[in-house]
């Protein structure tokens, strides 16, 4: 864990750059709806509110380590941008 960008929960799989949709596979610990978060990449980083995710195009209130999660994000993202629960 890098205490300056937070607490490492995953990484961007896929971004659907349209709709403005990122797919999250969580690695470790859990992430909530109103969870503040930060996306860091080459070429990216900032933060933002977790305000809604699915799982199987289903809301949920709580992702657990193994889930993919899709979730709308602020700014484009990449594969492989690394994600932390700020």
């Amino acid at each position: 864990m890098d205490e300056e960008l937070g607490e490492y929960v995953g990484r961007i799989t896929h971004h659907f750059s349209k709709i403005g949709v990122a797919v999250i596979l969580l690695e470790e610990g859990v992430l909530k709806a109103g969870d503040r978060i930060r996306i860091k990449g080459h070429s990216e980083d900032f933060e933002m509110t977790v305000t809604s995710m699915q799982v199987n195009h289903k809301d949920i209130a709580e992702a657990k380590k193994g889930d993919d999660i899709g979730m709308h994000v602020d700014h484009p993202v990449h594969e492989n941008d690394k994600v932390f629960k700020v």
